[in-house]
């Protein structure tokens, strides 16, 4: 008799185990999915309206580089969770230098979408930015 309550008990710590062991793994693969879909560094694509020229701009989040008379600074990117038509977004700063009065006047200040960039429109006479992708 001894025996069989000693079975049920094993049994019992065995299905403990299990599941504990399976909501690990389901808590570990969300925080991965979420922890995917944002990115450390982003691709912009600027366009010199005076040249016609396209530069291709790697920028790492946090990251204040400077672009001829642009200053630009990414703050966040994100990717969709949507595999069909993907929505890059990104936090974007950008100052323009030649202005010298007005020194902490940003020209873009916002939110940038991949898809749709006249939402939030870069407004400037000599350069376009465009939101590329988020990595």
């Amino acid at each position: 008799m001894v025996l069989k309550k000693n079975i049920q008990v094993g049994e019992n710590k065995i299905t403990l185990f299990i599941k504990t062991i399976l909501v690990y793994i389901f808590l570990t693969n969300t925080s991965v999915a979420n922890e995917s879909l944002e990115g450390k560094f982003i691709d912009l694509q600027i366009l010199d309206k005076i040249s016609s020229k396209n530069t291709l701009v790697k920028l790492k989040n946090g990251e204040l580089i400077k672009f001829k008379d642009l200053s630009i600074k990414s703050l966040k990117c994100k990717n969709s969770e949507f595999d069909d038509n993907p929505e890059i977004t990104a936090y974007i700063q950008v100052k323009d230098l030649t202005d010298e009065n007005n020194n902490e006047v940003f020209v873009f200040n916002g939110w940038m979408f991949s898809s749709s960039p006249s939402i939030t429109p870069f407004d400037h006479p000599v350069y376009d930015v465009w939101l590329v992708n988020c990595y």
